[in-house]
């Protein structure tokens, strides 16, 4: 395994293939996806960016009661957008029964899952935490399997208080190597996101990617959760990262409040040969009514123009 590689010296490579050869270039949604590349990203054509939507963008209206995640199945077949990413956080239970009905109105709905999303940390420094984030990501994988997705979203998270970042990162690929043996059993793939914390760096998370070394795992890759100064550094991370993307979460406003370029994120989408879901995860002011709506649009639109779907 190569080294890891200072933040600056990354952004200088900017692109997957020079940090880390075009042997290791591979995706679960890319065209290159395989469990040895024989190729670089972007040399097959026909990119398939289609347009989802994260139940995460209803979270005002699920966490006030207004809404249920039945209620997120039927907003998607009103926007007109094919998958639903379930965000764990506002299932009723995860008993066989509750899950099994979620399966059937979304098959009679015509909507189908992308995935599922759950938010426990893998940087747990005491190993019987660890441990039981173990149990739970398991759980989890079980309940994906039960709704018939393909993915599940998993968190690393932040450090405590006198840990280092090495000690973060190996716990993460301890948990997470264990817990794509057993998704892989099932065919379920696990996304870590770029979320705060520790993978907040498109290093980081590609380190994460050669340690684990799974054709289950990738990036669950939020296009506005990296840190960069200046913001434009972040699309060289979301270029750099996107050959092991599995599953990608849009937002059009970066972290510091930043508009995203969407018509510079799809182009880099297409080239890698993407092939998976834009699901929109809306965070803004407005009313999800209104504000979802919205973004859903902006996605449909760049999807059409982007994909050869």
């Amino acid at each position: 395994m190569p080294e890891r590689i200072h933040r600056r010296e990354f952004l200088k490579t900017v692109g997957p293939a020079a940090l880390v050869g075009p042997e290791l270039v591979r995706g679960a949604h890319s065209s290159t996806s395989t469990s040895t590349a024989t190729s670089e990203p972007g040399t097959n054509a026909n990119p398939r960016l289609l347009t989802g939507c994260c139940a995460y963008s209803y979270s005002k209206l699920l966490k006030a009661g207004k809404m249920t995640m039945e209620d997120v199945i039927r907003k998607a077949v009103e926007l007109g957008v094919a998958a639903v990413d379930m965000t764990a956080y506002w299932f009723k239970s995860t008993e066989p029964a509750y899950l099994a009905s979620l399966r059937h109105l979304a098959y009679k709905d015509g909507v189908c899952f992308s995935g599922a999303a759950i938010g426990t940390s893998t940087v747990q420094a005491d190993a019987s935490k660890r441990a039981q984030v173990l149990e739970e990501i398991r759980k989890w994988i079980d309940v994906t399997e039960a709704l018939g997705a393909p993915h599940l979203r998993v968190f690393a998270g932040k450090l405590p208080d006198g840990a280092t970042m090495q000690q973060g990162i190996k716990w993460t690929v301890d948990t997470l190597k264990v817990a794509c043996e057993y998704s892989g059993k099932k065919g379920i793939t696990l996304g870590v996101e770029n979320h705060e914390g520790i993978t907040q760096n498109a290093e980081v998370c590609l380190e994460l990617v050669h340690r684990i070394e799974s054709p289950y795992f990738g990036i669950n890759l939020d296009i506005t959760n990296f840190i960069a100064i200046p913001q434009a550094d972040a699309y060289a991370q979301i270029e750099a990262t996107l050959p092991f993307a599995t599953h990608a979460h849009i937002r059009d406003v970066f972290e510091n409040g930043q508009a995203v370029d969407l018509d510079r994120v799809w182009p880099l989408f297409a080239r890698a040969s993407y092939r998976g879901f834009m699901s929109a995860e809306y965070e803004g002011e407005e009313d999800p009514s209104t504000g979802v709506p919205k973004l859903v649009e902006k996605i449909k639109t760049l999807c059409r123009k982007y994909s050869s779907v």
